[in-house]
């Protein structure tokens, strides 16, 4: 799980209150799949206890987790961006509390409160630039040269 600031943190508290008001409260059990990848993702999640892996299929693997999200933290941000497909699948790793949002619902409040949304979105892009930098790193440890001692 990532010790960076969450998606709420990063909310103003005027905002996150606001944004929260248009939430519903859900749990997952143990393993539940929360959404698979490619398919339409219309809602979204803000984790508010337990933790989330994201994962995708890998040809001749299987599923792979590439992230683990905990209290705070946005799941899923593929709402956002037409055709609104899932990049990634998620599951519950234990049970899961979470504050549910309906995509096409939280779109619209955005046209109504363009302040808002700014500030949603503003906090979902910190959010995804951190993950990225987040793989990027995985990424070098994985695959960048190997120093070699010499003895």
């Amino acid at each position: 799980m990532s010790s960076t600031v969450t998606m709420l943190d990063s909310l103003p508290m005027h905002h996150r209150r606001v944004f929260l008001e248009h939430a519903k409260r859900v749990s997952f059990p143990q393993s539940w799949r929360i959404f698979d990848e490619g398919r339409f993702a219309d809602r979204f999640w803000v984790v508010e206890s337990g933790a989330v892996s994201l994962d995708m299929d890998v040809p001749g693997r299987g599923l792979v987790s590439v992230d683990t999200l905990g209290p705070g933290e946005l799941v899923g941000w593929s709402w956002m961006f037409p055709p609104y497909r899932w990049q990634l699948a998620a599951h519950a790793l234990g049970t899961v509390g979470a504050y549910e949002f309906v995509a096409a619902e939280v779109r619209e409040l955005f046209k109504d409160d363009p302040v808002l949304g700014q500030a949603v979105v503003l906090a979902a892009a910190q959010t995804i630039a951190q993950r990225l930098g987040a793989a990027r790193a995985r990424m070098v440890d994985l695959y960048g040269p190997r120093l070699q001692e010499h003895s």
